[in-house]
């Protein structure tokens, strides 16, 4: 299910789709270009991209990440990536004393299908 904010972004929850919210994406997308008052033509100059390719995306939702990139370049929205970035908080001293004990890989123990069913998420 989708929800709007009282702003009137999307807000996804877990019971959308996979399609859904790539369909949503490219409507996102779409009104950025829109919003620039570009047409596909003209984003596909920017992008590199070929026009097919920004409505495939603006209509079904399907493209390729470095494609997605591209567009978000080209419609000067690169920060949106922004959220998917966090920063631990961590202070130098604290990186040098845990350094080598840091994380690098998981271990895989634990069972998917019952943490699904414990997430309130």
């Amino acid at each position: 299910m989708k929800t709007m904010t009282e702003k009137g972004d999307i807000v996804f929850s877990y019971t959308n789709s996979d399609e859904n919210i790539l369909v949503n994406l490219g409507k996102q997308l779409k009104q950025m270009r829109l919003n620039k008052n570009y047409t596909q033509k003209q984003l596909s100059e920017l992008s590199g991209l070929s026009r097919s390719a920004i409505s495939d995306f603006e209509n079904k939702g399907s493209g390729s990440m470095k494609s997605f990139v591209q567009l978000l370049r080209a419609l000067e929205k690169l920060e949106l990536l922004n959220h998917f970035i966090s920063e631990a908080l961590v202070s130098p001293i604290q990186v040098a004393k845990l350094k080598g004990k840091m994380r690098k890989r998981a271990s895989g123990t634990i069972n998917l299908k019952n943490n699904k069913e414990e997430s309130e998420w």
